[in-house]
């Protein structure tokens, strides 16, 4: 509640499948004057059906849904805002922040992206950006962007290729090294350089990327 003559605080969505996690949200939101939490969601489509219902300002959206694989994830939500709702800012609370999510939130239309890990104060920040038009990013997200812009990662050589096909085909470093008669030594440098370039931090990230870049068909 407001006091009289007090400014109308924001009003804010979290859309987040754990119930702990958006309770934690909740109590952290409301704690500011400002902020207002007006609705909670539980999966992508239901973020998307509140949006549409109750008009926040903001909308406070986790990058990936538990069970996505069988409705949308955070990425398709802000996609599917963006089409029937443009203009309503998305900030992107997540744990994940390699490069690839990042740049596919942003690309999908969110405005602004910061960790769950991170200081409160970040959060309030991206929130308060994102409703006044601006950007919201945590400050190593910005870091990593620029980084990158200066010093761009190069293309996957034909060897760091072959490691990331053997992956996604579900081979352990073990029988990678095995496949290609290497050290375990050397597929761990390898993927580290592969993490590096696809800008992810697992092998599951650098499958799915290498996979949206088209790097998996060693012809190319």
């Amino acid at each position: 509640m407001t006091s009289p003559g007090a400014e109308t605080p924001l009003r804010l969505l979290i859309a987040d499948d754990h119930v702990v996690v958006r309770a934690g949200l909740r109590a952290l939101l409301e704690g500011e004057p400002d902020l207002d939490v007006v609705a909670e969601a539980g999966s992508g489509e239901e973020a998307v059906h509140l949006a549409l219902e109750r008009a926040p300002d903001v909308v406070l959206m986790d990058l990936r849904f538990a069970g996505a694989g069988q409705g949308m994830d955070g990425i398709e939500a802000v996609r599917r805002l963006a089409a029937v709702a443009p203009g309503r800012p998305v900030v992107m609370l997540t744990s994940y922040s390699g490069r690839a999510d990042v740049v596919r939130a942003l690309e999908a239309g969110a405005r602004g992206y910061v960790l769950k890990a991170g200081p409160p104060e970040e959060l309030f920040r991206a929130v308060r950006s994102a409703a006044a038009g601006g950007m919201g990013l945590a400050p190593e997200i910005v870091g990593d962007l620029v980084g990158r812009a200066v010093d761009p990662p190069t293309d996957l050589t034909h060897r760091e290729k072959e490691v990331v096909r053997l992956m996604a085909d579900g081979h352990s470093n073990r029988s990678i090294a095995e496949s290609l008669f290497l050290s375990e030594a050397t597929i761990k440098t390898h993927l580290v350089r592969i993490y590096r370039k696809l800008g992810v931090d697992n092998r599951a990230g650098a499958v799915t990327e290498a996979a949206r870049r088209g790097l998996l068909d060693l012809t190319s």
